[in-house]
């Protein structure tokens, strides 16, 4: 992996930023508008994971941007704040965020920490016995909760896969529409990420 140029975004505009974004199918509402934003460090140990594998490929392709990203003397586990990542060849730069992480209150009133956005770094984390630097969320309206339950067992049961068998269950989610439920990192920042399948990046 070549890199070309990298832009560094400090924590204040991180996090700015972050409020500004938006439900995927319903634009108008800022889901973390008034929430509590933090960037800390959290142990993997504490997290609860709501997707149910990892893809080998893209474990690897992290690892590769981690090994990357340090020889130009960035940690891709304590970003303090957030990078513009030019790689040769490519006019447009990727956004590369923390690992977003949020406060959710389960029906049994267990209070999880579950893992929204950035399972990949995570994983590597956890098997790296790294602490990582995470966006920390609390505070979020009840009725925009986090589209899939969190893994009960955490990190226990998480397949290591190359590629999603047919029929295979990625989340376990709340709802029927669960889209309707999906953060879009992409309404505040650009070439993020975007939800799998029909869905595309806007």
């Amino acid at each position: 992996m070549n890199i070309a140029r990298v832009e560094h975004h400090e924590a204040e505009e991180l996090i700015n930023r972050l409020r500004d974004v938006r439900l995927l199918k319903q634009p108008d509402v800022k889901v973390y508008e008034n929430c509590t934003i933090t960037l800390e460090r959290i142990s993997t140990s504490c997290l609860f994971p709501t997707q149910r594998y990892v893809l080998i490929q893209e474990l690897v392709k992290v690892r590769d941007l981690q090994w990357a990203l340090k020889k130009l003397n960035y940690d891709i586990f304590s970003l303090d704040g957030y990078l513009e990542i030019w790689l040769e060849g490519n006019d447009e730069p990727i956004t590369l965020l923390p690992p977003v992480v949020e406060e959710s209150i389960e029906d049994n009133g267990q209070v999880v920490i579950l893992i929204n956005d950035g399972m990949h770094r995570l994983y590597l984390a956890h098997k790296q016995w790294i602490i990582p630097q995470v966006v920390f969320v609390r505070g979020i309206p009840k009725e925009y909760p986090y589209y899939a339950y969190p893994n009960p067992f955490q990190w226990e049961g998480i397949d290591v896969i190359d590629e999603l068998p047919e029929g295979y269950v990625k989340k376990w989610h709340r709802i029927r529409d669960y889209h309707s439920l999906y953060r879009d990192f992409n309404s505040a920042f650009s070439r993020v990420g975007a939800p799998r399948g029909r869905f595309r990046k806007t």
